[in-house]
């Protein structure tokens, strides 16, 4: 399984909102540019968590972006979710009605085995995601990197040159 780019990007800007001041908006240039992305592809990601209510949005000069929620009530399955849309990875098309000898393989009912099997695996990726927060991956990077979230806020913060 391959997921865009745009997880990464979201997962990091989500993680940086978490430690922008409090009420006060990023804009996208500016999470863009601490990145070096290109502004209007991320702009398109922050609004897909913006929809899924991960993010609010505030229009004008003083406007920007910051967490729509807590950073414990935002899983990484939320944001990438938002990000990818919520299909299970594989998708069936139940090719074993295809083959020259069919009726052997059963009435059908009941989804393939292969089927079974990815399904499981895409669930136990999602239980996965979906046990991991915000602000876990906050904290393990705070305390992997103690000065990161000061200089981040910082860098925010300031107005560009």
């Amino acid at each position: 399984m391959r997921m865009s780019e745009g997880v990464e990007w979201a997962v990091h800007c989500c993680l940086n909102l978490a430690w922008a001041d409090a009420g006060r908006g990023v804009p996208a240039a500016r999470l863009a540019a601490l990145y070096q992305l290109p502004a209007a592809y991320l702009n398109k990601q922050l609004q897909a968590l913006v929809r899924d209510g991960i993010l609010m949005s505030t229009s004008g000069p003083r406007g920007g972006f910051r967490l729509g929620r807590r950073p414990a009530d935002i899983t990484l399955l939320d944001i990438v979710t938002a990000i990818e849309g919520a299909d299970e990875a594989f998708r069936c098309t139940e090719i074993r009605r295809r083959t020259p000898w069919p009726h052997t393989q059963g009435d059908f009912r009941d989804p393939c085995l292969i089927h079974q099997a990815m399904g499981r695996a895409d669930l136990a990726w999602r239980r996965e995601l979906a046990a991991q927060t915000l602000a876990e991956v906050k904290a393990t990077v705070e305390r992997s990197a103690p000065g990161l979230p000061g200089r981040t806020r910082e860098w925010l913060a300031a107005t560009p040159h």
